[in-house]
């Protein structure tokens, strides 16, 4: 048993090697601040202006399970090199190139809805009826049909003892139209917000049933096929400066796949995770992200998830955003995702 725990964590490890980025550049340090420079901060954050998580309704869920095969991602790309049309470089006022940006990034971004199954309520057709209950975003990272978001977008699913809770993961089909499909929860670390689905496939979620004329029969409309998997490209968020053009894309308020722009305003922020421990390093930006908007990615200028958006700063009582947002840096993506992939949680089960 300690020989295969060993044999997993060298696998991660080699993951997370190959995941570098190859233009490494030394990360900068933020300035550092005297304890009473610190408390302010979380005063600031926890006050009567509050970080507000901007999932709509979030809930959770059971465990899955997965294998180790389905760790591996496409390697992190260097700034400014690219390997399609979507990392073509950019001018400021190329409004064609920012179109294009979305519409190839847009097919890697999903739509999480967080479900309440109640199985002895039966819709049209016999089947038990579900109540939406929450909507998230999150993004593909590869082709074996791992799903990334935040922690808080399904912490009620993970918590869930009581078997009523379920997730329905919306893809882009080549169509243009969304397809449902049922999916499970891998692994999760609420320290840092994070959280890995896999969607199923084989499991589209049936439209709303058509009823046949004369007989009354109920017809089922048969569902499209399955749509391609199109993981995200992967940046870096080491070299980053305040400044720099970013691009938000998720669900706010079920709006799906809205397109949001801003630059980057800060670096290196702190802010509380859902167990109340500090996420360091965090990204702050004026791109717009409300409710409905955690999980999914923030992109640079080349269409590379540089963040995961997470949250908001808002006033008390306001539920808009302040243009103050923050997203979690993806080289803490890159380190923690491939251990949720294998382990189910950041660290590796004791042996």
């Amino acid at each position: 048993l300690r020989s295969g725990f060993r044999n997993i964590r060298c696998l991660v490890e080699a993951i997370a090697e190959q995941q570098k980025p190859s233009d490494v550049n030394p990360p900068r340090v933020a300035r550092s601040c005297d304890s009473a420079g610190v408390s302010r901060r979380r005063a600031f954050l926890t006050g009567a202006a509050a970080l507000a998580a901007v999932a709509a309704g979030t809930e959770p869920w059971g465990t899955g399970s997965l294998t180790e095969s389905g760790a591996a991602h496409a390697a992190v790309l260097p700034r400014g090199v690219g390997e399609g049309p979507l990392l073509a470089a950019m001018s400021d006022d190329d409004d064609d190139t920012v179109v294009k940006l979305f519409e190839d990034a847009t097919a890697s971004v999903v739509a999480i809805m967080n479900v309440e199954v109640n199985g002895g309520s039966r819709g049209k057709g016999g089947a038990a009826e579900e109540a939406v209950e929450g909507i998230g975003s999150g993004f593909v990272w590869d082709e074996f049909g791992h799903i990334v978001t935040n922690y808080h977008v399904v912490a009620k699913l993970a918590t869930d003892t009581s078997g009523r809770q379920a997730c329905r993961v919306s893809l882009l089909t080549p169509s243009g139209a969304m397809q449902t499909y049922s999916a499970t929860l891998v692994g999760t670390d609420p320290s840092r917000d994070l959280a890995v689905l896999k969607v199923d496939l084989s499991q589209p979620v049936p439209a709303a049933p058509d009823t046949a004329a004369a007989d009354g029969a109920v017809v089922v409309a048969a569902a499209p096929p399955a749509p391609p998997l199109y993981p995200i490209p992967i940046g870096s968020s080491s070299d980053l400066r305040v400044g720099q053009s970013c691009f938000a894309i998720g669900n706010p308020y079920g709006l799906q796949h809205t397109l949001t722009a801003g630059v980057i305003s800060g670096l290196g922020r702190e802010i509380p995770a859902p167990t109340g421990a500090a996420i360091r390093g965090a990204i702050q930006t004026d791109a717009a992200i409300n409710s409905g908007n955690s999980g999914g990615p923030l992109l640079d200028s080349f269409g590379r998830i540089i963040g995961v958006n997470t949250a908001t700063f808002t006033r008390s009582g306001s539920g808009s955003s302040s243009g103050v947002n923050f997203a979690i840096p993806v080289d803490t993506v890159r380190r923690v995702v491939p251990r949720l992939i294998v382990y189910g949680s950041p660290r590796p089960p004791a042996a």
